[in-house]
């Protein structure tokens, strides 16, 4: 139990670190909170015009996910899974941005390559090719996490498919304004051209 809750603290603050808005702010772009969806994620960080900074935002948002799932591995499966669902609710909930952060679908799938790497990699080619097709990066998030939680149910021991659907919901809660936009079809297109 003790172990559980070091990884799971270990686990929030990892995922807290808002990598987005610092390297947005380190590179002079000003807060990429008044950008776009306003997100801190790397889709919106892509908004700004720099798929580099896009690219390094989503590498350092996935790293924290494995990062944290390897940590809480040291006292075992237990706290593993424990620090691998606190990663993701630091993304989303990271307490330096009053509890406002990410939609977690870069450290979602940071968890999946710890956790399930064969789940994570067919969760991301949905992902792949939906935002490629549709240009929409929210429905692209939405059906792959579907997709992750479903695998997870069909392939792996209960405990860690529990806690892929658990993230893969609050992946999905946290689009509840994008669901919104896609059914109304105001929802914001992701453009590959710019940077």
């Amino acid at each position: 139990m003790t172990g559980s809750i070091i990884a799971a603290a270990i686990g929030y603050l990892l995922g807290s670190i808002p990598w987005g808005l610092l390297l947005t702010r380190a590179a002079g772009l000003g807060d990429i909170r008044q950008v776009g969806s306003g997100n801190i994620g790397a889709t919106n960080v892509l908004r700004t015009g720099s798929k580099g900074l896009a690219a390094l935002t989503l590498a350092l948002d996935l790293a924290k996910g494995v990062a944290a799932v390897l940590i809480g591995a040291m006292w075992g499966p237990a706290p593993a899974l424990a620090a691998a669902l606190a990663v993701v609710i630091g993304h989303i909930f990271p307490v330096w941005l009053g509890f406002r952060g990410g939609k977690g679908v870069a450290t979602a799938l940071g968890v999946l390559l710890a956790l399930a790497w064969p789940v994570a990699l067919a969760a991301a080619a949905v992902w792949l090719a939906v935002a490629a097709l549709s240009r929409l990066a929210s429905l692209a998030a939405l059906v792959g996490a579907v997709a992750a939680a479903a695998l997870a149910a069909a392939f792996l021991d209960p405990a860690r498919a529990a806690v892929i659907a658990g993230i893969a919901l609050l992946v999905i809660l946290r689009h509840r304004d994008n669901i919104r936009r896609l059914v109304a079809g105001t929802e914001s297109r992701i453009s590959f051209r710019k940077g």
